[in-house]
């Protein structure tokens, strides 16, 4: 019913929180397809892909490519993409298993996670504040949310394009805010990269590469810009 897809690059670290968050979905037969997009890992990743049972693909570091491949490997009637460092909170399956029971003869709805961080830190509090405020006014969930649609949906769109960066923005545009919705589960991301630059340049910079994604600027621009 559901496919599961990975984009990773040496990910072994934050991996297996992610794949053991799964196993409650997998175990009640909701997820039947665990697909691992790998942009070229040279740790443990692809073993720890493979030792969960994974379909492995392997391409080019880029997370747009790397989820377009995901997709056109999954067989899926329903697709979750879901980022390496993101682990779905405890129940997640109920709700995901609801919201397509409710939207059958209606695929054409997509879905969102709650932003949450695994970091006890008071930043980490009023980001998530921030996250859910750009989730209510404008509809905008980033791809640490995860993304749930039906497969037909997916294709009807386009899927995934091709970029190295802001890909998640790119699909969500082209969904539309009406068919959108966010569930009360949360997914539970990696605050590593946020405790290392610091929370407000992470924050700054997320906003800049935002601002020049809708001003016109190449990806891959703002890629060389948010490393």
């Amino acid at each position: 019913m559901l496919t599961i897809i990975i984009p990773t690059l040496n990910s072994a670290k934050l991996l297996n929180p992610t794949l053991t968050a799964l196993v409650p979905g997998i175990v009640n037969g909701l997820v039947g397809q665990l697909v691992v997009s790998d942009g070229g890992s040279t740790d443990r990743t692809l073993t720890i892909a493979g030792k969960a049972g994974a379909n492995i693909l392997s391409g080019t570091p880029s997370r747009g490519t790397q989820l377009a491949a995901g997709g056109r490997e999954a067989t899926g009637d329903w697709l979750l993409f879901l980022h390496a460092d993101t682990a779905l909170e405890a129940g997640w399956e109920q709700e995901v298993r609801g919201f397509i029971e409710d939207s059958a003869g209606n695929e054409s709805t997509a879905a969102s996670f709650r932003f949450q961080l695994n970091d006890k830190a008071i930043a980490a509090r009023w980001l998530e504040r921030i996250v859910a405020a750009r989730c209510r006014m404008f509809g905008l969930p980033y791809g640490d949310q995860g993304l749930l649609i039906s497969r037909e949906f997916y294709n009807s769109i386009g899927g995934f394009h091709e970029i190295p960066l802001m890909e998640d923005v790119d699909l969500v545009r082209r969904i539309g805010r009406d068919n959108l919705h966010f569930f009360q589960h949360a997914a539970i991301t990696d605050a590593r990269r946020y405790k290392r630059g610091g929370y407000l340049a992470r924050i700054a910079r997320n906003t800049a590469c935002l601002t020049m994604w809708f001003a016109g600027v190449k990806p891959e621009r703002i890629a060389g810009f948010y490393k």
